[in-house]
């Protein structure tokens, strides 16, 4: 009896110190929690500007022909950890360094980068390598190099629901876009803040930072877990038969969502912000959409599919924003 009350008294002290440390412990970490933040990057945030579209080279895309990458010589510097596509770090014959992305997310991130950068939103530098060996890992085919300059320094990640620029134009024209696209992954671990120095002072560039999951199709049902089935990027065919407005509702677009996740962001985007939108597409050349699509190395067969749908989807933005116009005359 005496062994059986020193047994329980031993395992009650044991249960109250593990109790106390957890205790002493949680207190710490929340202490941390609370005090050790990291201060907010300092400058002013853009997520659009004003540019002269006509202009833009979408061959050489943001980072224009000084950029482009020297494959007089490739070093490997380590593999890019996160994320679900293998990446790499290298350096280039002129010391640049790059992140080097194989497989289906590379020619739709250049396309689809240097669309959006035509339009004024701050994009990635980026150019699609069709073959290039890299030591230690091999030969591969369709890479897209990303760069890492030195004076852009990465800040962190910003959010679709919380940042300086809701309800305005060129946000949810970027919302709009990324249905036009068929951006499969739009999540906040793809969204970067790049802090930049410039004439007008410190500038905070929110960009969207992976554009990989564009140009095919979204998944085939809304069902949680499963609604991914039947999605796939890098697809010219199926992005071009892909759906894109819905309808309209109560002075809102009704965009195709089925098989996408956070589907509710989208629901909020008024007619007069589709022109928003529309006026910008409208000033693109089809001679700037095929340098994009020839810059991520599509085929001739699949740039026709490519621009067919770009034309598309203009004219589908088109006819809601014009019947509306009819309809307050």
């Amino acid at each position: 009896m005496h062994n059986r009350n020193l047994t329980f008294r031993s395992l009650l002290l044991l249960v109250l110190i593990s109790l106390s440390i957890s205790g002493a412990f949680g207190q710490k970490k929340s202490g941390k929690k609370k005090h050790g933040r990291k201060p907010q990057p300092v400058g002013k945030p853009v997520i659009w500007q004003a540019v002269n579209i006509e202009r833009r080279n979408l061959f050489d895309g943001p980072g224009g022909a000084d950029m482009k990458p020297d494959l007089s010589k490739i070093e490997f510097i380590e593999r890019e950890k996160g994320g679900h596509n293998k990446k790499y770090r290298i350096r280039d014959g002129s010391g640049r360094i790059w992140v080097a992305k194989p497989y289906t997310e590379a020619r739709p991130e250049t396309a689809a980068t240097r669309i959006l950068w035509a339009l004024g939103y701050p994009s990635e530098i980026n150019y699609l390598v069709p073959v290039i060996t890299i030591p230690t890992v091999g030969k591969l085919t369709n890479v897209r190099l990303e760069a890492r300059p030195d004076n852009i320094e990465r800040l962190g990640r910003w959010s679709w629901k919380k940042n300086p620029f809701l309800g305005t134009d060129p946000f949810q024209g970027l919302k709009l876009m990324q249905i036009f696209l068929k951006n499969n992954d739009v999540i906040d671990v793809n969204n970067k803040i790049f802090g930049i120095d410039s004439p007008d002072g410190r500038l905070l560039e929110y960009v969207i930072s992976d554009l990989g999951s564009t140009f095919g199709k979204s998944g085939n049902n809304d069902l949680p877990l499963f609604y991914r089935l039947g999605r796939k990027n890098d697809s010219p065919a199926k992005w071009d038969r892909a759906g894109f407005i819905n309808g309209v509702k109560k002075g809102r677009l009704k965009l195709s969502t089925k098989g996408i996740k956070g589907r509710s962001l989208y629901r909020d985007i008024t007619i007069a912000q589709a022109r928003w939108l529309a006026g910008l597409l409208g000033r693109l050349s089809e001679r700037q959409l095929r340098d994009a699509f020839r810059a991520a190395n599509y085929s001739p067969a699949e740039i026709e599919l490519l621009l067919h749908g770009f034309k598309r989807r203009i004219n589908e933005l088109n006819r809601v924003v014009n019947r509306d116009r009819l309809a307050k005359k």
